[in-house]
């Protein structure tokens, strides 16, 4: 018998099935077989797209202006097929996107000048910011209905600049997994290996940019939710200091929650800067004169220098991190030396404590705002979820609980700038994730990203040119040896124990900078990416 709330995912359902561009589908015996696990090469061999389109949609946004209707059809066309093997659309918007084309190319006839610097650029948008006239479920079969009045400030932002949003894309039940699965879509797959998480919660915008979807796309983070997906998809992902780009308008059960700030940030698939091109474009129009509680700090241009200490942070203390990790860091600290770059180690400071503290603020009423939602709807919690909903205690904070954790927050935030300041260190370079991305289900652990959110600092996530190898990657004898410091470390080892499974996942790593010097650490990433990457595939 079909329950309520499934009949309620079907709305959602039907409209991503009634908006796709149906004369882009591939019949499915053209298609590759489910058991090949990396796709991220089959545009090529498709036979959809020209080569005039895979030359379009190869590119950055940075080289993407001018004759924009080609270029929307083009990623329009990568999309759908995308999401034919992926999973990673909740609907298209093809129609509104190749009419907003055509005007521009008129625009651009008519004056020779772009309506803005990001003229006619494709943008993949995460579901739950809110667009005017569409529905906006964030995940939820309870909002399956909701329909949104007016586009988030920054779509309007984006828009004003000439962006152009074609797609949206699929996000995890609760917004709080590292995997990408709900009970409308259904769960987004890996474009590099389908059998592992394209990472969450923005989950399709990191399929979407590993698949070359999109050049750009919106993203929101509160504890890995850019820079996990980024890292997963070998994308790039920007984490801002918060308070700097606008969230008004993006749905969430619990709007208001102030214990730990989300953010919203660019993903790209081609370039740091990229991620760069989209701040300025939204920051110079200086949103703080809407959304008034972010901070009135217009993008600053900063010139990239090789002048900078960068510490190594090989292990967070908690979880060790699997072989391909420490290769790829084991590379970039023989790359950076050479370079002429100061490198050092970086101890990491109570991160157990920090995760104490993180884990227990992001649900101050127990998650009692999550489960009234799932219990709307009478739709079960996908694991995950569940999962999540863990870290909460299991009653609801008291207003002096929710004090003492936090000043915690703050004294140790102060505690982790003093020892950048103590230890002379400019930026931090570290994994993004204990594994090169999640197989499906098993995406535990976030603390490698969730300390910055708690600790607030910018970080940029960016492919470090390695991928996973199971010959060169397989356990030493002296890894078997490993001891792990207790069962969350001896967990996320034994995932480890056939390499097999992360065949061919692109390892990102992350470099993270001090609070507010988010331009200084989108500069650094560009030296220090530029620097590792030149012979990474020797390695």
């Amino acid at each position: 018998m079909t329950l309520t709330w499934q009949i309620q995912a079907q709305k959602g359902k039907d409209i991503l099935n009634n908006s796709i561009p149906k004369q882009w589908l591939l019949p499915v015996d053209r298609l590759p077989p489910v058991s090949q696990k990396s796709v991220a090469d089959f545009p090529q061999q498709s036979g959809l797209l020209n080569e005039r389109e895979l030359v379009i949609t190869d590119m950055s946004a940075t080289a993407l202006v001018k004759e924009m209707k080609e270029v929307v059809v083009a990623f329009l066309k990568r999309a759908v097929l995308g999401h034919q093997l992926l999973n990673f659309a909740t609907e298209f918007m093809a129609e509104e996107a190749i009419a907003r084309a055509k005007e521009h190319d008129e625009y651009y006839r008519r004056t020779g000048k772009l309506v803005g610097p990001l003229h006619g650029i494709p943008i993949s948008v995460k579901e739950h910011v809110g667009m005017k006239n569409r529905t906006c479920n964030t995940g939820y079969v309870a909002w399956v209905d909701q329909v949104t009045t007016e586009d988030s400030l920054l779509l309007q932002l984006l828009s004003n600049a000439g962006a152009i949003f074609h797609v949206r894309t699929n996000q995890p039940q609760s917004l709080m997994h590292l995997c990408c699965s709900n009970n409308i879509t259904g769960t987004t797959l890996n474009p590099l290996n389908r059998t592992l998480s394209p990472g969450g919660s923005s989950g399709g915008e990191g399929a979407s940019m590993g698949f070359r979807c999109a050049p750009l796309g919106i993203g929101s983070d509160i504890g890995g939710s850019i820079r996990c997906p980024a890292a997963f998809c070998g994308v790039y992902g920007f984490r801002p200091s918060s308070m700097r780009n606008s969230l008004a308008g993006f749905k969430l059960a619990a709007s208001g929650q102030e214990t730990i700030h989300g953010v919203a940030g660019p993903m790209a698939s081609r370039s740091i800067e990229d991620l760069e091109l989209f701040q300025r474009a939204t920051l110079e129009q200086e949103p703080w004169n809407i959304e008034t509680s972010l901070v009135p700090v217009p993008w600053k241009t900063v010139t990239p220098t090789r002048d900078m200490t960068v510490a190594i942070m090989w292990d967070d203390g908690c979880v060790r991190p699997h072989p391909p990790i420490t290769r790829a860091l084991r590379h970039a600290k023989e790359k950076l030396l050479a370079a002429g770059i100061k490198v050092v180690d970086w101890e990491p400071y109570k991160h157990q404590h920090g995760w104490e503290v993180i884990s227990s603020l992001y649900y101050p009423d127990a998650a009692s705002k999550q489960r009234e939602l799932l219990a709307k709807s009478g739709e079960p919690a996908r694991p995950l979820s569940e999962w999540a909903f863990s870290y909460s205690r299991s009653t609801p904070l008291s207003h002096p609980e929710a004090w003492v954790l936090q000043e915690q927050r703050e004294i140790y935030r102060d505690e982790y700038h003093a020892l950048l300041n103590q230890r002379g260190v400019d930026f931090i370079l570290s994994p993004t994730y204990p594994a090169a991305a999640a197989v499906m289900g098993e995406s535990h652990y976030w603390n490698y990203t969730a300390i910055w959110n708690l600790v607030d600092l910018p970080s940029v996530v960016f492919p470090s040119g390695i991928t996973v190898d199971p010959k060169v990657d397989a356990l030493t004898e002296q890894d078997r040896k490993y001891a792990p410091r207790d069962e969350v470390d001896e967990r996320e080892w034994r995932k480890y124990q056939d390499p097999e499974r992360y065949e061919g996942a692109s390892v990102g790593l992350q470099i993270a900078g001090r609070r507010f010097k988010d331009e200084e650490t989108v500069a650094a990433a560009k030296v220090v990416e530029e620097i590792i990457k030149g012979d990474s595939r020797e390695v």
